[in-house]
């Protein structure tokens, strides 16, 4: 074969090996770089292996720093070591509500009879099969549950020997929980700190390893896709950038993966979060203007986002950051008061 059709990719061939390692969802088998969080959630479960109940967690990090795969990864080293403790794993975002939450732990503990049944009777449900054993349930993205969080209460009140982990992107989320679910989960913190660039690089090479044939991606161009990824501190976009350079070299018929294939991956992630804002600012700006002059906290009370204050308030200091809002604070008799305001902009007919 000639030089010029060496490089050029088949149409029967493919530089992926395993594509479903770029999936989300994916547990590898060894998570790198979260060795101490990891041993930090098993001595939580050990005194479960000795009929004791085991301590409470609250995780949190930043989004795409290895809270999810952490504690997956976890779970499925407690499956393998026994059948005694039964391992739940609730995404909260997906089951929104806590009665949807209930019957997802009653699917995964094959309890069938859930029709006609209220969130506290299938809860009583659960309990009487958890009960006959040990067990381990992690609820993540707990945050979307906010105003629905009271089921944790009847789970910690009728569940015997059990270890409930919570995760969240979000802090602020355990001054929200209401003081006596607080105090009956007594929970131990453990934050996830954001992966340093060696980290990146090394998690991001395995995953390019499981996924691709052979030698296929150039070392420059994962090194590429490691800085943009530690720049965006989010995991989750490096193992986009996997896969989208890959198909950006496979649609070029490419049998190597380089930097100009991350570039264009790049430029479409640039892209997504652009609209992304966007869509935010929109979003806000919009309650704004129809609302135009009053206090955030009755703008909180508008907005349709499923958010803390205190991410509301980010969002709003983002804006005013940007020029687009003005927020004044002023004393009343009842406190303190921040006024929201859009900035008003002169045209060049007005000067």
């Amino acid at each position: 074969m000639s030089d010029l059709f060496k490089n050029i990719l088949g149409d029967n061939e493919t530089l992926f090996k395993d594509p479903l390692v770029l999936d989300y969802e994916f547990v590898p088998e060894e998570v790198k770089g979260r060795e101490e969080e990891k041993q930090f959630i098993a001595l939580s479960i050990k005194p479960l292996f000795y009929g004791k109940s085991g301590k409470n967690l609250f995780i949190y990090g930043l989004p795409g720093i290895g809270k999810t795969v952490s504690c997956r990864h976890v779970l499925k080293e407690l499956n393998e070591e026994t059948d005694d403790i039964k391992t739940i794993y609730v995404n909260c975002w997906k089951k929104n509500s806590a009665h949807k939450v209930i019957l997802e732990i009653c699917n995964q503990i094959n309890y069938k009879f859930t029709m006609n049944r209220t969130t506290e009777e299938l809860i009583d449900k659960i309990s009487q099969v958890l009960n006959k054993s040990s067990s381990v349930i992690i609820f993540d993205e707990i945050d979307k549950l906010k105003k629905e969080i009271d089921f944790l209460y009847n789970l910690l009140e009728d569940l015997q020997r059990k270890t409930i982990i919570l995760i969240t992107n979000e802090k602020e989320f355990l001054q929200e929980i209401d003081t006596r679910i607080k105090s009956r989960l007594n929970l131990d913190e453990l934050e996830f700190k954001p992966y340093n660039l060696e980290q990146i690089s090394q998690i991001l090479k395995q995953r390019a390893e499981y996924a691709f044939q052979k030698n296929v991606f150039s070392e420059d161009a994962l090194e590429l896709i490691a800085e943009k990824t530690f720049e965006l501190k989010d995991l989750r976009t490096g193992i986009y950038l996997l896969k989208e350079s890959g198909d950006q070299a496979e649609l070029k018929a490419s049998r190597k993966i380089e930097e100009i294939h991350v570039e264009k991956a790049i430029e479409k992630v640039n892209k997504l979060n652009v609209r992304t804002d966007k869509a935010k600012e929109s979003s806000l700006l919009s309650l704004i203007k129809i609302n135009n002059g009053k206090p955030a906290r009755d703008l909180f009370k508008l907005y349709s986002k499923d958010v803390s204050f205190k991410t509301f308030m980010r969002e709003l200091n983002d804006l005013a950051q940007s020029s687009l809002v003005e927020l004044k604070e002023i004393n009343e008799a009842e406190g303190k008061k921040t006024i929201v305001n859009i900035k008003e902009f002169k045209t060049i007919n007005e000067f």
